[in-house]
């Protein structure tokens, strides 16, 4: 066996970032950004009241002083002229600051009679002006690799782009393996359950940016198995669930080495997912995932996720752990690296007391795995122990 950081590092190993592809603005959104965006246009791109009132010279902005309004400055529409002394333009916020005007006075400040304005008491500091280029600047950019959030999208429209290059999603061809499957909806027999590996773990990988498809399950023969490995033939990543243990069904081993698997590695200390498997399959990744439900969906988080963020272009390292503080005493932990479910309470910490591999009601309402590092000792109720939100 394997530790879990070799066995992620060999899988970095296996993939590479995918090509670009353009996409615009309105599905730019969690996509993974490919090119840098760079500003094409200074933001905002004139002196702009940051307030409505009215554009005078700071100088002669002073309690009791009088000015004379010349004219009016909106968004969209500018006072044409220059201010001069004992002159204001009525300003609206976003508008452009007339020239000659270096302060606004917020028109709380201001008592207005016909074309004539005069500063109140209490006058406040100002100058309510927002600076050409304050935000950004042609030139400025926005750095790849990056996944783009709401704001990220904003801004790269800010800077008049439409359009953005982003890292194309990976196909991720997603198979699971056993008589014993039926899929949700249909009527199991006596010995059969409802498969469900492959439905948590397509929305974990779609969630991660990639696009998983669900091929049909197969069979426990050899055949079944090979047309499975047909199918996914066009996939950048192929995903086994099931079938890669050592019992007498669990033929995705042997199949995968008799079409030409490059296995790289088979076999991770951690629990649950001990049985891991990957390799290249005619030049493309593929990884074999146990098939208890939990322990797909654990290394579906441990390994799955950084995988794709890889093949996205994003740095090729594990998900971050945190700390947090023992709700609950612990008991010392065996030679793998135990990933129990866990959910934070105010408390902290606290592991469920069940940790068996196909409960999926327990990964339900887990939200934190509880890392224990190999031959970890006991930990008492208040210890700091590492922890990876899911």
């Amino acid at each position: 066996m394997i530790s879990v950081e070799a066995a992620l590092s060999g899988l970095f190993g296996l993939v590479s970032p995918l090509g670009a592809e353009q996409v615009p603005l309105t599905r730019a959104n969690g996509r993974v950004l490919a090119e840098d965006v760079i500003a094409r246009r200074d933001q905002p791109p004139f002196a702009g009241s940051a307030m409505d009132g009215y554009a005078v010279i700071a100088a002669e902005a002073r309690p009791g002083a009088r000015f004379r309004v010349i004219g009016e400055s909106a968004a969209g529409a500018r006072f044409a002229g220059r201010v001069s002394r004992g002159e204001a333009v009525r300003i609206f916020t976003g508008a452009p600051v007339p020239e000659g005007a270096d302060r606004v006075v917020i028109q709380e400040d201001v008592e207005a009679a016909g074309d004539m304005i005069t500063l109140t008491e209490g006058l406040d500091e100002g100058p309510h002006i927002r600076p050409a280029g304050g935000d950004f600047r042609i030139g400025d950019r926005i750095a790849a690799p990056r996944r783009l959030t709401p704001a990220d999208v904003a801004l790269a429209a800010s800077m008049n782009h439409p359009v953005l290059t982003v890292t194309r999603r990976p196909a991720v061809a997603l198979i699971s393996t056993g008589d014993e499957l039926v899929m949700p909806g249909e009527t199991p027999g006596p010995d059969q359950i409802v498969a469900s590996n492959t439905f948590g773990l397509k929305a974990l990988l779609d969630a991660e940016g990639a696009e998983a498809r669900i091929l049909p399950a197969a069979r426990d023969t050899e055949a079944s198995l090979r047309m499975a490995f047909e199918l996914a033939g066009s996939a950048d990543l192929i995903v086994t669930i099931g079938g890669a243990s050592v019992g007498d069904h669990d033929l995705v081993g042997k199949v995968a080495a008799d079409l030409g698997l490059d296995r790289a590695f088979w076999k991770v200390a951690m629990r649950p997912g001990k049985p891991l498997m990957a390799g290249k399959l005619g030049g493309v990744p593929m990884i074999g995932l146990p098939g208890n439900p939990v322990s797909a969906m654990v290394c579906g988080h441990v390994f799955l996720r950084p995988v794709i963020r890889a093949m996205l272009g994003l740095p090729a390292r594990a998900l971050e752990t945190v700390t947090a503080r023992l709700a609950a005493p612990v008991a010392a932990n065996g030679p793998r690296t135990h990933y129990m479910r866990a959910e934070m309470t105010p408390e902290g910490i606290r592991p469920f007391s069940s940790q068996d591999s196909a409960l999926l009601s327990v990964l339900s309402r887990a939200d934190t795995f509880l890392v224990r590092p190999p031959d970890a000792p006991a930990a008492a109720a208040g210890e700091t122990v590492a922890c990876l939100h899911i």
